[in-house]
């Protein structure tokens, strides 16, 4: 039994977490949390400003698991949970191992996710180690290989989508609103193969050191313009809201 006990401790603390906040607002919706940035991920969205989470990660300093449990476990009560992003969490597989930490010590927990691994999301809220999910949907469907250059086929995004969707937990999908890239027909189209869901979010894009040097140069969609957008797609959601950040 001890041996069983020290194997899960170390691989936990191999769980490769490069970024901790202490304290996010925003993070986790209604909710105060700390947030792990995990590096790394299999997409390639040409808008993605997270480039050093891809390249250049394995140089980074990691943060122990146990020293982000110091930190949290005695702030819980204050803080509500702990949100676990990306890069994609996902892709790691120690991420089961983590979460239940987190959840031991009585933190609510959240994942951002791209959807590609749907059998862990499946392990994830079957054995209830997920409180809230995020996913980004980059496009729709006949659409998404083109945008994340990532050869992936469309039903594990839609099996992704079934799986949060029956899975009683709270969760969101998300879009991040590009010029030149995603359009009003591209909106209409993802919230019709997302019509019925609880809650969908819109993104504004806000150009940074993105993948695509192109996508650096974009002007975002105007708040305006994002507000309609929010009316183009509410009527096939139980709420939406738009993130100007």
């Amino acid at each position: 039994m001890q041996t069983i006990r020290r194997s899960k401790r170390r691989v936990t603390e191999e769980f490769p977490i490069v970024g901790f906040e202490k304290l996010s607002l925003v993070d986790y919706p209604g909710k105060l949390c700390a947030t792990l940035h995990t590096p790394g991920c299999n997409f390639r969205c040409p808008y993605c400003y997270q480039k050093k989470l891809i390249f250049d990660y394995i140089p980074m300093k990691k943060i122990l698991v146990d020293e982000i449990i110091k930190v949290i476990h005695p702030r819980i009560g204050f803080l509500d949970g702990v949100t676990v992003t990306g890069g994609e969490p996902t892709i790691h597989r120690a991420l089961p191992t983590l979460l239940a930490r987190l959840k031991s010590i009585g933190a609510l927990t959240k994942i951002d996710t791209n959807g590609s691994h749907p059998n862990i999301l499946k392990i994830l809220i079957k054995n209830n180690l997920i409180n809230y999910v995020a996913m980004d949907i980059k496009a729709p469907f006949e659409r998404y290989q083109e945008l994340v250059q990532y050869k992936i086929d469309s039903n594990t995004i839609l099996d992704s989508i079934q799986t949060i969707r029956r899975g009683h937990i709270d969760y969101e999908f998300r879009t991040t609103v590009v010029p030149n890239i995603i359009n009003e027909k591209d909106l209409q189209a993802i919230a019709i193969m997302l019509a019925g869901s609880k809650k969908m979010v819109l993104q504004k894009f806000r150009p940074r050191d993105t993948l695509s040097e192109e996508c650096s140069k974009l002007v975002p969609y105007s708040d305006n313009e994002m507000h309609q957008f929010k009316e183009l797609v509410s009527p096939y959601f139980a709420e939406v809201k738009v993130r100007l950040w």
